[in-house]
């Protein structure tokens, strides 16, 4: 599993309630704290994210945050499975993404009416607006972890994360009103004016492209880069 040492001591130092997490370069956690030290397990510490095989682990509020039942934010740690991508959706609320490892972020930019693919390293951290139409990939081999904070929305909220097929569903149901949906309404909010036609459109335009591009792959200076971050993460270690 590796070590996981908590500075001079270990951890029998920490004082009760304190946790430590060890972030490593193969895409696992290791969490910490005065009883010991595990690996994160889907069968204990990790929900469901957004899709099969992703993984959340929340830090600050939960799965069940919602305006009605709020913690003004959420923070959670995601596992993304080697060289793949979430299905296309949008938030509720804005989204900050930190990345861990080699990660890539397709946009839809409705000014240029066109998707925009950002490709992340190790350190770089995103913000996406909130209702602005995205998807998250991993490009590389090993698991990816990311560090998520999002406002006002858990995962198990309906207004998380709207893919295409939700957004195509509410612009079907009877109370949607493709007259007044795209139009200026101040005071309200980007969620409540949402053009769910024109938003199930972007998603699939996401969509073709990530079928076309896949997650993408990292390159040659990255992965040398990656082999070098995971030596200096082994010395790091021994502590």
């Amino acid at each position: 599993m590796g070590e996981i040492s908590g500075g001079p001591g270990g951890l029998g130092r920490l004082p009760r309630g304190v946790r430590l997490y060890r972030l490593r370069s193969d895409g696992s956690v290791v969490l910490g704290d005065r009883d010991g030290a595990r690996e994160l397990g889907p069968e204990r510490d990790l929900l469901r994210f957004i899709d099969d095989g992703q993984f959340a682990h929340y830090l600050v509020g939960d799965a069940a945050t919602s305006p009605e039942r709020p913690s003004n934010a959420t923070v959670k740690l995601g596992i993304v499975g080697p060289r793949s991508a979430f299905t296309p959706h949008a938030h509720g609320g804005e989204h900050f993404v930190l990345s861990l490892g080699y990660a890539a972020c397709g946009l839809y930019d409705g000014e240029r009416g066109r998707v925009t693919e950002v490709p992340l390293t190790p350190g770089e951290l995103i913000r996406i607006p909130e209702m602005m139409p995205h998807s998250f990939a991993n490009r590389d081999t090993t698991p990816l972890t990311i560090l998520a904070a999002n406002t006002g929305y858990g995962i198990d909220h309906e207004d998380y994360a709207i893919t295409a097929p939700e957004a195509e569903r509410r612009a079907a149901g009877p109370s949607y009103d493709t007259a007044t949906a795209a139009g200026p309404h101040p005071g309200t909010s980007t969620l409540a004016r949402t053009d769910y036609l024109a938003l199930a459109a972007a998603l699939r335009d996401i969509e073709r492209v990530q079928q076309v591009r896949g997650p993408g792959a990292t390159t040659v200076r990255e992965r040398l880069a990656a082999r070098l971050r995971r030596l200096a993460q082994g010395l790091e270690g021994r502590r």
